[in-house]
């Protein structure tokens, strides 16, 4: 299944956060996230984001819903 990247490695998986910016990545390597602290390396980040995008676009595909292209890559979309 295809997930768009787009914003993947800039998204902080924390649950309890989501915040997308540039920012976040500080470095090449290093995800930490300006808004909660959360630190990992950039690309778990993005594996951890594209992983849960394609659970989530699964899930749409299974119950029949609609979900726009890059459905999964935020979490207010995947809180809806």
């Amino acid at each position: 299944m295809a997930v768009p990247p787009h914003h993947t490695s800039q998204t902080c998986p924390n649950p309890a956060c989501g915040h997308i910016s540039k920012l976040n990545r500080q470095t090449q390597a290093l995800f930490k996230c300006v808004e909660c602290g959360y630190e990992n390396h950039a690309d778990t980040v993005g594996a951890i984001n594209i992983l849960r995008a394609g659970y989530a676009r699964l899930a749409c595909e299974v119950s029949g819903a609609a979900m726009p292209p890059a459905a999964g890559t935020h979490r207010s979309e995947l809180a809806a």
